[in-house]
């Protein structure tokens, strides 16, 4: 399970393990900042998301960290400043710590547990998905690191992905990278916005066609119609989940 070529961690550990306390003045400050785009209004910022499950099954994907998992992945960091443990197992206590991390998460397990993921992957729950099993999944964002777009945490339309030069090149030179790595596992992109990008990536030959459970809404609490949008896909993402997993 490798962490991922272009790894930063190197660099940023130090940096993380070297500050007084994890706070959003030092975290989000220039010594973080990997790169500004003043005419699009994004900042992109350091967060340790380089690890990699490349035997994962199933590959759950949202657009970028936001800030609340930016704060628990340094915490996580931070905490172990003291502690003899190895880069990988560092950066895995992040990913299991931190992916989709506050009520994102609640929110997710409670849908995916609707559609009995679980049962498919024949384990008692998809809470284990983030501690027991975690061997099953790969968490991504198409952006790994933290975006923000007018200082707020970035939603993935505004400035479009696809048409921002900036934003692609972090998604190809990151997780069209780290999708390659994986023996052809089942995405679950979660939101339009992310399906959409997924395509323009397999139309234009940056990552090979996979099999992608579609429907599956964004499950952040901003997202007021998550409920309908689940509601109206339940069914057939159930039918595509046993079909998908009866191959």
């Amino acid at each position: 399970m490798p962490i991922a070529s272009n790894s930063k961690f190197n660099t940023y550990k130090q940096k993380i393990q070297s500050l007084p306390s994890i706070t959003k003045d030092t975290i989000k400050s220039n010594t973080f900042l990997l790169e500004s785009n003043e005419k699009k209004k994004i900042d992109i910022y350091y967060a340790p998301f380089e690890y990699v499950n490349n035997t994962a099954k199933v590959v759950i994907i949202g657009i970028t960290p936001g800030y609340f998992q930016m704060q628990q992945s340094y915490t996580t960091i931070w905490n172990h400043r003291d502690q003899e443990i190895s880069d990988e197992n560092l950066l895995h206590e992040v990913k299991k710590l931190s992916s989709f991390q506050g009520p994102m998460r609640k929110n997710l397990i409670a849908m995916l547990d609707e559609l009995g993921l679980h049962k498919n992957l024949q384990i008692p729950s998809p809470n284990n998905l983030f501690d027991s099993h975690t061997h099953l999944v790969q968490t991504n964002s198409v952006i790994k690191y933290p975006v923000f777009y007018r200082s707020e945490n970035y939603n993935g339309s505004t400035p479009n992905m696809i048409r921002t030069d900036t934003l692609l090149t972090y998604i190809k030179e990151g997780f069209v990278n780290e999708i390659n790595l994986m023996d052809n596992p089942l995405l679950i992109p979660l939101g339009v916005n992310v399906s959409q990008l997924l395509d323009y990536l397999i139309e234009n030959d940056h990552i090979k066609k996979h099999m992608i459970l579609r429907g599956f809404p964004h499950p952040s609490g901003g997202n007021g119609h998550r409920h309908r949008q689940f509601a109206e896909h339940k069914e057939a993402m159930k039918n595509y989940l046993q079909a998908y997993f009866q191959l």
